[in-house]
């Protein structure tokens, strides 16, 4: 090496070095200026430094990772937040967002940690993260058939809290108990009563929200746009919702659920296309969905011993013999028997749908972490039409070329009251004439890059058979290769659309609108967050 080459590489270095060493220094003189801030404008009666958590503290990395619930998002190289703070009031909330909007400090919202895509933890410039997990109690007023719900309740804990007081209430939340209620409602949310019920999000009389200016309001003092907006637009575009006033629906105090499992040994393929048939349109008690993934068998025929294995899984609000009747009258080909059926009561239908075992005691809602975590990928598709079985085979070819269990498909029905509930009542646009909806994920602990390959040929290949013009997403199932907007915090309304149509369809220009209104500034924002209608 040359001396003048040595000597430009050193300079190089050294200037490389003192740009990181500055940058630094700058990034540690915003977080003391910012949290110096919070201080400031802390009440008495409460104090931010038990809430407050930076790099610098031994349990940051405990707290930022405690509700991470995809592992892509747990790594050295995700970005992480300069601050986490963990409100304890709504005082604290609002002057987290006033000092974030002063200091220029990007703010993220977590609720449950169950976001697809990191978007309520991660982001790509500098940020502080919001979490809400200690805003979290749920109060039942079971004689007003009503509960408000702080947002940084897990679904496990509603549902608890709610059988506490009754055995004749519940509410048409989801199916994985640890997940947030505040981000699930904010999307719409769905679960095994939506036949009966409609989703989550149709089910909200109220809201405590938290706008850019730190003003809370209720819905009187919101109205009915912005109201409507955050029952399935998605609540973090707009504001900080601190908590849900939730209207509770009548359960019968026996319900009856089931889950049995079909090979293509035992004609797995003929089940799937009559239950795509009768599912959508059984009475609205009874919710039967199914998924699809590769496994190992002794009985197949290939020689690497993989088959593909259909689970169906039922709840029914009424005693067995009522399920069975309708079932082996309009799905025989299922083969239900009686032996197949556990008469529980509703709240025990929860630890039953997140997988464990019938008999599993309803505390098991109230473990945040007791469910596992993976590293994975996941997307969403709305049906309108019967897929018809020569694709439904080459679906089945596909997840063959991937490990058993890698991957999973998941077929959720619709019909019953989501036939009965316009498009436009709130955001949630997927009603009327959709069958079912699929979601696809697939692992990524090993061979991520093929992985990722795959699932994207997979929904490319459910092009010509699912919803189009345009093609439908849901957006509590967040996909970024969907399109995002500039990280820069501008915000292109026909390049969102391209993204918001499918999960909004015609009701994204409101939600624009809206937006526009409450939040002219884009404070409250991400990479698919709801932009300006400008």
């Amino acid at each position: 090496m040359t001396s003048s080459l040595f000597i430009y590489t050193v300079l190089i270095f050294l200037f490389s070095t003192f740009s990181r060493i500055t940058a630094s220094i700058t990034e540690d003189a915003h977080v003391e200026t910012f949290i110096r801030c919070l201080q400031d404008h802390s009440d008495n009666s409460t104090s931010f430094f038990e809430v407050i958590y930076t790099p610098k503290n031994s349990s940051y990395t405990l707290v930022l990772e405690y509700t991470i619930n995809n592992l892509r998002f747990r790594t050295p190289k995700t970005p992480k937040p300069l601050v986490i703070v963990t409100p304890v009031n709504v005082s604290q909330i609002q002057t987290v967002i006033l000092c974030s909007k002063k200091h220029g400090m990007e703010l993220r919202i977590r609720s449950g940690g169950h976001d697809f895509e990191g978007q309520s933890y991660v982001a790509q410039v500098p940020f502080v993260l919001l979490d809400i997990i200690n805003q979290n109690s749920v109060e039942v007023d079971i004689k007003n058939g009503t509960a408000w719900v702080e947002s940084g309740a897990t679904i496990g804990e509603v549902y608890y809290k709610i059988a506490e007081k009754s055995k004749t209430f519940g509410f048409p939340g989801g199916i994985w108990t640890s997940v947030g209620i505040g981000g699930f409602i904010s999307g719409g949310g769905y679960g095994m009563m939506l036949r009966k019920y409609g989703l989550a999000a149709d089910n909200v009389l109220d809201a405590r929200f938290i706008d850019a200016n730190g003003t809370l309001l209720d819905r009187k003092a919101m109205g009915e746009d912005l109201f409507w907006c955050i029952r399935g637009g998605g609540g973090s575009s707009f504001g900080v919702i601190h908590s849900w006033k939730i209207n509770l629906v009548h359960v019968p105090k026996t319900v009856t659920v089931f889950r049995i499992l079909r090979t293509l040994e035992e004609n797995a393929t003929s089940i799937f296309q009559r239950w795509q048939h009768v599912a959508p349109t059984f009475p609205d008690d009874i919710s039967l969905k199914c998924y699809a993934q590769s496994l190992v068998s002794n009985v197949s025929t290939r020689e690497d011993r993989k088959t593909i294995g259909i689970t169906f899984e039922a709840l029914y609000l009424g005693r067995k013999d009522g399920l069975l009747l309708v079932i082996q009258q309009a799905f025989p080909e299922l083969g239900l028997k009686t032996g197949d059926c556990s008469e529980i009561s509703w709240i025990e239908s929860g630890p039953f749908f997140s997988e464990f075992p019938i008999g599993t005691p309803p505390e098991a809602l109230l473990n945040r972490t007791l469910l596992p975590k993976y590293t994975f990928k996941g997307k969403s598709d709305f049906t309108r039409k019967i897929i018809p079985q020569h694709a439904i085979v080459r679906l089945w070819e596909m997840l063959f070329e991937v490990p058993p269990l890698a991957a999973i498909i998941q077929f959720t029905p619709f019909g019953g009251k989501m036939n009965e509930i316009s498009p436009s009542a709130i955001p949630f646009p997927h009603r009327a004439g959709t069958l079912y909806m699929i979601y696809m994920g697939v692992a990524l602990e090993t061979n991520a890059a093929e992985h990722l390959k795959w699932i994207n040929s997979l929904y490319k290949y459910l092009t010509p058979y699912v919803s189009k013009n345009p093609r439908a997403a849901y957006v509590n199932y967040l996909d970024l290769d969907l399109g995002v907007n500039a990280l820069n915090g501008s915000s292109n309304y026909a390049q969102a659309s391209i993204w918001g149509e499918k999960y909004f369809a015609d009701n994204f220009y409101k939600l624009a609108q809206v937006k526009s209104a409450v939040d002219p500034d884009n404070f409250f924002r991400h990479e698919q967050s709801i932009p300006t209608s400008s």
